[in-house]
């Protein structure tokens, strides 16, 4: 008979914006942040390339349940592009495979931006992390391997041009998931009729969460007090924060945490300063008597609330 594993690492919640440096996976910048906080359990929500910077939020333990709303939130970034110079991986990581003059003005840039706000349609590279039948088409690509993909919408809320220094020019976008900045520089490049690729490329916010949250991976390595590095992470039920908070009755929570439906005892048309889309998802942030959260629930087809996605009770 097959014996238990004990899992290693010390149950600890929460969620890390690491500021990930440049040089590194954020599978590796994760392996760094699980090992300094001896974590039983840790996941990062959506990769940054190596050569990017920026937030990366990294869920520990129960937050790791909740990661796939920080994966699915908008994200803004500042980037910087060289025209006149196309590669393969579309950033300066790549082989150079075009150059052509640059013969464009600053409003002819500015101008071009135009055709990239709102609902766009994108091609992902080779280069990115997509999978198709299980593996991540970066690998493909270094293989010497192109599949065909297909275009696929995402939408950019906010696209400025903050610099032009040609042939370098910096932009500052808010997009939604999905959406590969690298390719849009590319495809901004090909609308200039000059190319472009990615130089530098820093992500600067996920889901509401700002830049003077995170923290470097130099400063927490330098932290030798466990507790100390404990205080710096988030509650885990920030990830989901846009929802409505509901508070519930002892009875109640008890049901809910054993997988039961309870009848929704509060006024849904009372929550006015939550943003649309979150009411008509009837998702809420559920916390017991004692304002400690217990997850994640919603309104079934009956009208009942139920749970969704639940901590581990301790």
């Amino acid at each position: 008979m097959a014996r238990n594993r004990k899992r290693r690492g010390r149950p600890i919640s929460g969620i890390l914006l690491l500021n990930k440096p440049g040089g590194i996976t954020s599978n590796r910048a994760l392996q760094n942040i699980k090992w300094l906080y001896k974590a039983a359990k840790a996941g990062h929500t959506g990769s940054l390339d190596p050569l990017a910077t920026g937030m990366l939020p990294i869920c520990l333990g129960e937050a790791t349940k909740f990661s796939q709303y920080l994966l699915d939130a908008d994200k803004t970034y500042r980037v910087t592009g060289l025209l006149g110079v196309k590669t393969d991986s579309s950033d300066s990581e790549g082989q150079i495979i075009e150059q052509r003059p640059v013969t464009i003005s600053e409003q002819d840039l500015i101008d071009s931006l135009d055709g990239f706000r709102g609902e766009i349609m994108q091609t992902p590279s080779m280069f990115s992390a997509l999978k198709v039948d299980g593996q991540p088409l970066y690998k493909l690509a270094r293989e010497g391997k192109t599949i065909e993909r297909k275009a696929r919408p995402v939408t950019i809320y906010k696209l400025d041009c903050i610099d032009t220094s040609f042939p370098y020019f910096s932009l500052e976008v808010t997009c939604s998931k999905g959406t590969y900045i690298r390719n849009l520089v590319e495809d901004i490049g090909e609308a200039l009729g000059c190319g472009a690729h990615v130089t530098i490329l820093e992500r600067l916010s996920v889901g509401g969460f700002e830049s003077d949250q995170m923290f470097d991976m130099d400063s927490l390595e330098a932290i030798t007090d466990i507790e100390a590095l404990d205080k710096l992470l988030l509650p885990v039920d920030t990830a989901v924060r846009k929802y409505p908070k509901l508070t519930l009755s002892e009875d109640s929570a008890y049901y809910i945490q054993h997988g039961q439906t309870v009848q929704p005892d509060f006024d849904l048309e009372s929550a006015t300063d939550i943003d649309q889309e979150a009411l008509d998802n009837q998702l809420y942030r559920l916390f017991d008597q004692n304002e400690q959260f217990i997850g994640l629930g919603h309104i079934n087809e009956d009208g009942m609330l139920a749970p969704k996605r639940l901590v581990a009770q301790e």
